[in-house]
């Protein structure tokens, strides 16, 4: 029996239908949660995922503003924009957009956040505040990945998660979330990479599985047990000539034999990727709440 889709696209929809209902009642009280975003250059990608959340923004209500830097801007240049986001009462969450040019420093910069706007959840502060269970905002993408798990009736507590890759902005921090005794979480977390001498050892003893590795079909149905709730995180180029890209986007699970032996199983794309700008709105907002409360 095929698997059922977990449609991320649906669930994003369904939260950020919540979202906008909570924007609407903070903007009665007076408080509008607001967005800045720093682009350094002009990277496709990076161009398309900033286009995003600001049609997120607009579509839930929030605040909205993004600062553009040309490629060659210094650090300097955009630790002063920062800094600037970090002192204004209109901004409640700061994102500078990933990958920065080489010639500055990502951990300088995402250091230079204040924790309480660090909406992208990787400042020190908020990844030292999540290990231990304290309030903090999120990691977005393994937030989404939790946020999946729970909304499509695959409660993590007392499963084996087997999490493929350990990564800052996946891996690690979603062990972390899945680990803590909390709600939606309370897993036995078993982390495992490519210093595994047989992966498939541990894949096979998953209750939920999840891939992100940053390679294409990495997990195949043999690496999969019967009834597995399978989560891939994988967004990968894959060359393809019917496409007038010249490319597909193909997850880290080999999906359709996969999904033959899954209980559960997120495509790609639909899955993960629509979860991860709306966990960024919803921390944009949340972090609007702890910094009126503060």
């Amino acid at each position: 029996m095929a698997a059922k889709v977990i449609s991320g696209k649906q669930v994003a929809e369904e939260i950020r239908g919540e979202l906008k209902q909570k924007v609407a009642e903070l903007k009665e009280k007076g408080i509008v949660p607001g967005l800045g975003v720093v682009l350094v250059g002009e990277d496709p990608a990076s161009v398309s995922y900033v286009t995003s959340k600001a049609k997120g923004c607009e579509e839930i209500g929030l605040y909205e503003e993004t600062i553009r830097l040309p490629a060659d801007a210094t650090e300097e240049e955009v630790l002063k924009t920062v800094d600037g986001l970090n002192k204004d009462p209109k901004i409640s969450g700061i994102l500078v957009q990933l990958p920065l040019p080489d010639h500055i420093s990502v951990d300088r910069v995402i250091g230079y956040i204040s924790p309480e706007k660090d909406v992208d959840g990787f400042h020190p502060v908020n990844l030292g505040k999540l290990l231990r269970g304290e309030p903090c905002p999120l990691p977005c993408t393994p937030h989404g990945v939790k946020q999946l798990l729970v909304r499509s009736g695959n409660d993590p507590a007392g499963k084996h998660v087997v999490v493929c890759g350990r990564s800052n902005i996946v891996g690690k921090p979603l062990a972390a979330i899945l680990m803590q005794k909390a709600e939606g979480a309370n897993a036995v977390v078993t982390v495992v990479h490519t210093g595994a001498k047989d992966i498939s050892y541990y894949t096979k003893q998953a209750d939920i599985l999840v891939a992100a590795m940053g390679r294409p079909n990495a997990i195949t149905a043999d690496m999969v047990n019967e009834g597995t709730v399978v989560i891939d995180v994988g967004v990968n180029r894959v060359p393809d000539s019917s496409k007038k890209s010249g490319f597909r986007l193909a997850g880290d699970v080999d999906y359709e034999p996969v999904a033959e032996k899954a209980s559960y199983i997120t495509p790609v794309p639909g899955g993960v990727g629509p979860m991860t700008v709306t966990m960024l709105l919803y921390n944009t907002v949340e972090a609007a709440i702890w910094l009126n409360q503060s």
